[in-house]
């Protein structure tokens, strides 16, 4: 059974300032997420489930449907703020979306099988689908056998400013242990560092693993969600800003022995358009791939 794809593409980029989902940034107008599904295609993945807000479904369509059509097999799962479980309303004040595990959530009426989950505005790397596709494809898999991509941190890093990066421990057989958000990550002389609590900075090995958001499930994993999500918002209903993130979910389940999470090294380098300024860095990225024979242009 070959693995599905899922694309969280719901959200729109606060720093960036427009729907950068849809923008076009490859030689020929290809976007950010037309490299993501051209690398999965290949590297055997067979479905592609995108998560978007309903109010941007036209936008995405026009972006979308007439190139993917006949070539990639795909449906679309809306994440909206009153998508929640029986019993919980959602509160009047809140605007945002309640996370990246929520997002996941609200997609498990389209996904089967085991599954990936991207970024849609993260360029991953073609050696990361592959390491990803082929754990998903073992005929070995269990349910609470999941993956992570680990990037290098000095692979993840933005010339136009500081980044949030969620920073791995693994132990000795490499699977993960915790996963630690740290902010204001950036190049500082000669040593990458980050900014603590105290607002020190602290150097951090630039080859230190992190997570750029690619992971990888079974199945089961949506039951889980929906069992801590309840918990989460017995906690958090009231706070209209607080958000539900995959490594929430993926910590608490192996902190109770319900899940395994290998962490798969990688060498590609992540690239992504945090912050306008990213723009041209990206699109001069693009062009050098496509220039090496990486990628054909137009993709489709």
């Amino acid at each position: 059974m070959q693995p599905t794809l899922v694309v969280l593409a719901a959200g729109i980029g606060s720093r960036y300032g427009s729907l950068k989902q849809v923008d076009g940034l490859g030689p020929s107008n290809e976007t950010i997420i037309d490299y993501s599904i051209y690398d999965a295609l290949q590297a055997g993945f067979g479905k592609v489930v995108f998560v978007i807000r309903k109010h941007i479904e036209r936008d995405f369509l026009d972006a979308f449907a007439s190139k993917y059509q006949g070539k990639v097999h795909y449906e679309l799962a809306f994440q909206e703020l009153d998508m929640l479980p029986a019993n919980y309303d959602c509160p009047p004040e809140r605007e945002k979306p309640w996370g990246t595990a929520h997002a996941v959530w609200v997609a498990s009426n389209k996904v089967n099988e085991p599954f990936a989950v991207i970024n849609a505005d993260d360029f991953y790397g073609r050696d990361a689908f592959n390491k990803m596709a082929k754990a998903l494809s073992s005929p070995h898999l269990e349910p609470g056998n999941y993956f992570m991509v680990g990037y290098h941190l000095a692979n993840t890093l933005s010339d136009q400013g500081s980044v949030s990066r969620a920073i791995c421990s693994t132990d000795k057989n490499g699977f993960l242990q915790s996963v630690v958000e740290r902010t204001k990550i950036e190049r500082i002389g000669n040593e990458v560092c980050y900014r603590d609590e105290n607002g020190a900075d602290v150097p951090v090995d630039e080859n230190t693993l992190v997570s750029m958001n690619f992971w990888g499930f079974t199945p089961d994993f949506f039951a889980h969600a929906g069992e801590i999500f309840r918990k989460f918002l017995e906690e958090n209903h009231g706070n209209p800003k607080a958000e539900f993130f995959i490594p929430l979910v993926a910590d608490t389940l192996i902190k109770n022995n319900k899940a395994t999470c290998k962490v798969l090294p990688t060498s590609a380098a992540w690239f992504g358009v945090t912050y306008p300024g990213d723009k041209p860095v990206v699109k001069e990225k693009l062009l050098k791939l496509v220039n090496d024979g990486i990628y054909p242009s137009p993709l489709w």
